[in-house]
């Protein structure tokens, strides 16, 4: 019983991790596929190991090992996706895609946190923010990005013009070559 619970904890996570997705795939089914996966049932919860793919919909995670847990006596439950890096992507309800990327990527559920550790980045409709560590807290919508302080580390945040957002369509590729004029 106490197995089930766990298998099912690790999918309200995933789930919950796509609050900011689009709506319809909150309406699929959640599938993973791991090369393997123990459940430690003393410490409460799934391991995955991989190659790790989860698909929701749009939403889709790659990781070495995604492991899904709730701490002793907490009701608050986590989702962690590692790699080199763990990425994630998804659709966002306008049609544009989103994405992050980092060695760990990490979800606490009852605080709707995501964190990204290790040269975290997080893309969206062309913009982008890197940095060592990348908290984004879905609730109130705010974003921390840091980095080590260290030599030429520091956080980098591109921005593109609003025009080169209103190029980019649903299901179409920024590199197409551009036509010279006066060619055919």
């Amino acid at each position: 019983m106490k197995q089930n619970n766990v298998l099912l904890a690790s999918l309200i996570l995933i789930m919950s991790m796509s609050a900011f997705a689009k709506v319809d795939d909150l309406k699929q089914e959640v599938k993973i596929k791991a090369v393997s996966q123990t459940a430690d049932i003393k410490n409460n919860q799934v391991i995955f190991f991989g190659p790790v793919e989860v698909t929701q919909g749009s939403i889709k995670i790659i990781a070495d090992q995604l492991r899904a847990f709730s701490a002793e006596g907490e009701s608050s439950k986590t989702l962690v996706a590692t790699g080199n890096p763990a990425t994630y992507t998804q659709v966002l309800d306008d049609g544009r895609p989103a994405s992050a990327s980092a060695k760990e990527i990490s979800y606490n559920m009852a605080s709707r946190t995501l964190t990204l550790k290790g040269l975290a980045s997080l893309d969206q409709a062309g913009s982008q923010v890197r940095g060592n560590l990348i908290r984004y807290d879905i609730i109130q919508q705010k974003l921390i990005a840091e980095s080590t302080g260290s030599g030429d580390d520091r956080v980098i945040t591109i921005i593109q013009p609003e025009s080169y957002q209103d190029d980019i369509k649903p299901g179409t590729s920024t590199d197409k070559p551009v036509k010279k004029q006066g060619s055919k």
